[in-house]
């Protein structure tokens, strides 16, 4: 009689789920989860912002969307992000990212950047407190007020230009200043403390130790953009891998190193040797890169002080504009070096080969280092997903998946409990989805015309809402929402 019962509830608990009107369904698709493994032909139903079924039964929806074919996974989260207006938001939609975060640096000023967006962003955003905005403050020059996100191709300045307040080392009064600044800035929100030592060198070694201290007192991550790359001893790349590593095991805090392969370049293996040597003694030590051979940054900052290209091993020929595609001079960088307009240059540094062996690193997670005038800003997931799954066959498209949703939101909760929902593709998470074509998922930005957008998405969904469908992006909706950091709970705003 009881196994009787038993039947009778399962057959009428599973008439009732499938008899459930869902406010979106993904049907047939090839279903993905990093997480769990599951690789599958299934139907997925979406109710209130939240993925609420997966099933192998069909599923019945006040819209459907039709997915045979095609892959369906969660959206991807791009831990580092520098472009933050709305053009750049539709152009890493089309690209698949449904969040995208400020984190190496981080916004200027956390509640305006919060509050600029809210209500006003395509994906979900976040942001780092800034510990070059905190110094640039403690040195009397601080940078320029946040630029609406309304504003179209709006830039932050992020970084101060070369002067007293990158290159000289701080009074311990200054120090304190940078601290109180950056506690400010952890309670209106921020997820970690972000650090541009590269950007700053008068940064002594005690003040990165102190950022770090900070970061663990508060139980968040660095992310930083390390001090120095190229060969040349004291200085090297590897000297600055081992300074921010030693400040994790010093502190405590968990380290997120950005961009290893823009900041190691042909040294790029042994330092991810470095990470996998520190993560196997129990240092909470992670990193990413992007798939292109040239960085940018901004050409009067105090990353081209003197020396810059013997130890980057270039010329001034390897800097380029982009908008021109103009190679420099050293009268020309001279020119622009010495400018306190700020522009951005490519810098020519790495090698195709170098990229190649980075990319597929179990340790490497994908994040685009996204700026206009590159075109990592709008290809970098679809260039991973063509170059590395579909055409060297170097990744599998799980292990593609993994690095690009499921690794970045294991990062995340670090910092906040928010990211437990993202990244997979599960009954319970959150609806950040997206669907696309796996024979012709296509980058198409170069750095000639670097805001093309890619091709082969077919839907992206934020929190339930589509902001892709057709492979078109939708007008009108502005569904993204913020991550903020355990200060933002703990003082209850």
């Amino acid at each position: 009689m009881r196994k009787a019962f038993l039947v009778f509830v399962v057959m009428v608990l599973g008439g009732t789920l499938a008899a459930q009107t869902y406010d979106v369904v993904i049907a047939g698709g090839r279903v993905m989860d990093p997480e769990t493994g599951l690789d599958a032909v299934r139907n997925v139903g979406v109710t209130d912002g939240k993925i609420a079924r997966i099933s192998a039964d069909p599923l019945t929806g006040k819209r459907t969307m039709e997915a045979k074919g095609l892959v369906v996974a969660p959206g991807f989260i791009d831990l580092h992000q520098h472009s933050q207006d709305l053009e750049a938001q539709r152009l890493k939609a089309l690209d698949g990212v449904t969040t995208a975060l400020e984190l190496e640096i981080g916004a200027p000023d956390v509640t305006v950047f919060l509050n600029d967006k809210k209500g006003h962003s395509l994906i979900n955003y976040g942001t780092s407190a800034s510990h070059p905005a905190a110094r640039a403050l403690a040195f009397g020059e601080p940078l320029p007020p946040e630029t609406p996100v309304a504003t179209p191709n709006a830039t932050p300045v992020l970084v101060a230009k070369s002067g007293p307040a990158t290159d000289k080392p701080a009074t311990p009064q200054q120090i304190d200043a940078m601290l109180a600044r950056l506690r400010g800035e952890l309670d209106a929100g921020a997820l970690a403390v972000g650090m541009g030592i590269q950007y700053t060198p008068g940064a002594t070694r005690h003040e990165v130790i102190e950022m770090f201290r900070l970061a663990a007192e508060r139980h968040v991550p660095v992310y930083t953009h390390v001090r120095s790359n190229g060969n040349q001893e004291p200085g090297s790349d590897v000297e600055s891998i081992s300074e921010v590593i030693a400040a994790s095991a010093i502190t405590g805090a968990p380290l997120h190193i950005v961009h290893i392969n823009s900041s190691c370049l042909k040294n790029t293996l042994e330092c991810l040797d470095m990470v996998a040597g520190a993560r196997a003694r129990g240092l909470d030590v992670t990193t990413e890169a992007y798939p292109y051979i040239a960085g940018m940054t901004y050409i009067n900052s105090a990353l081209f002080n003197p020396g810059f290209r013997e130890k980057l091993g270039i010329d001034y020929s390897n800097l380029v504009v982009p908008d021109t595609g103009e190679h420099l001079t050293e009268a020309r960088f001279n020119e622009l070096h010495a400018s306190s307009k700020p522009q951005v240059v490519l810098v020519f540094a790495n090698t195709q080969e170098m990229v190649d062996q980075t990319i597929p690193n179990p340790l490497v997670m994908i994040a685009s280092d996204g700026e206009k005038s590159h075109p990592r800003n709008a290809g970098t997931y679809s260039r991973v997903l063509r170059q590395y799954v579909h055409e060297k066959g170097s990744l599998t498209l799980m292990d593609a998946l993994r690095k690009m949703s499921l690794m970045p939101a294991q990062m995340l909760e670090r910092s906040t409990p928010a990211a437990h929902q993202k990244g997979r593709l599960q009954e319970g998470a959150d609806a950040d989805i997206v669907v696309f074509d796996p024979a012709t998922i296509t980058d198409r930005s170069t750095f000639e015309k670097p805001t093309q957008p890619s091709e082969g998405m077919r839907y992206v969904l934020v929190g339930g809402t589509p902001i892709v469908e057709d492979g078109k992006s939708v007008t009108g909706v502005l569904p993204g929402k913020a991550l903020v950091g355990p200060g933002m709970h703990a003082t209850g705003n």
